[in-house]
């Protein structure tokens, strides 16, 4: 490994080309990069939805948008687009890149366009020789010989050729003017932000990971039943036909959210909230990344996914009874409420 080669970098690519929670498992080790060398800018490029993340990760200094053809949600366009792009990143004259792939996707249309924007330093898992496309070559050995976490397999990259950081958690940043705007919408619907109330994200990008949308129903009228707590429904716009029918399933036991709040308003929402519950999404990241307990209802397919260094409940959603996601949630809101009085308890009078 060019151990040396790589603290002397001054400018590093680190490409992400998926979606939103796959760019934040990657922030712990993107932090690694910028942290191993003081005055290091570090650019991100990344998906359009990958793109929206980049004002909440204070470890990003720039950021680029890239419809990469090898990536199921690019869209069609000339080659020529490809050549240009190439060409773009050749004239910012990189150091070094970071490759970032899951164990499921091959590091090398990555590694090609790089080598051929002329990126000396080149690292990345595969399970192929590269031969000269990575100047740094990490063996995949996903998923045959073992399975990581998403977050681990990423800082063992990074850590092989130095960089390395103290703290180990994802980022987002929320923002002052997002938790504001937050709490007057929570207050308008009638939520006191500063008492106890849950959050359910219900869909998921990958349809195996969604939880039966009459399965949130019945966990949202069996949540209002034993606890009172107020429920509120999110997601984007995209899922609001599938959020409408959960609804109405669920009569007026739930607050309707979905297609209202933008990422920065999302991310205050499950900062805000005491619990959140949600299939196997970018919520779930975003939760770890703020610090809210989560139960997470994970596909069988995706164990690398699973929350990051928070509180959390892991139930499979294939066949999970609502009312084990009910318990789980009402474990949670109950160590949420013993921490809640033991900071009342503690906090100064005056």
């Amino acid at each position: 490994m060019n151990n040396a080669a790589w603290n002397d970098a001054r400018s590093v690519l680190c490409i992400r080309l998926d979606s939103l929670g796959d760019v934040l498992m990657c922030t712990p080790a993107i932090r690694a990069i910028k942290q191993s060398r003081p005055g290091r800018c570090v650019s991100l490029l990344t998906s359009r939805e990958g793109v929206a993340a980049a004002p909440f990760i204070p470890e990003v200094d720039a950021i680029i948008d890239y419809a990469a053809p090898w990536m199921e949600a690019s869209g069609a366009h000339h080659p020529a687009a490809d050549t240009e792009f190439i060409a773009s990143i050749a004239a910012r004259h990189f150091d070094a890149v970071a490759i970032f792939t899951s164990f499921g996707q091959s590091a090398l249309p990555a590694a090609l366009t790089c080598y051929l924007a002329g990126i000396p330093l080149r690292i990345a898992h595969c399970r192929e020789n590269p031969r000269r496309l990575l100047s740094d070559w990490i063996p995949d050995l996903e998923p045959a010989t073992l399975i990581r976490h998403e977050v681990r397999r990423q800082l063992d990259l990074v850590a092989s050729v130095g960089c390395t950081a103290a703290s180990l958690g994802l980022s987002f940043s929320v923002l002052d003017n997002d938790v504001e705007a937050m709490r007057a919408r929570l207050l308008a619907a009638g939520i006191n932000p500063d008492r106890q109330w849950l959050l359910l994200h219900p869909d998921s990008s990958a349809p195996p990971r969604r939880y039966r949308s009459a399965h949130w129903a019945d966990v949202i009228r069996d949540i209002a039943r034993r606890t009172g707590v107020p429920i509120i429904l999110a997601g984007n716009a995209a899922e609001r036909p599938l959020i409408d029918e959960i609804h109405r399933g669920c009569g007026d036991a739930a607050c309707l959210l979905a297609g209202e709040l933008n990422l920065g308003e999302l991310g205050a929402a499950i900062k805000l909230a005491s619990v959140i519950i949600s299939n196997d999404t970018g919520s779930v990241h975003l939760a770890a990344a703020v610090g809210t307990p989560v139960v997470d209802l994970c596909a069988l397919t995706a164990p690398q996914h699973t929350p990051w260094q928070v509180e959390s409940l892991v139930l499979f959603n294939d066949g999970t009874a609502p009312a084990r996601v009910v318990d789980a949630a009402c474990a949670l809101l109950a160590r949420s409420a013993r921490m809640m009085l033991r900071a009342m308890m503690h906090k100064p009078n005056g």
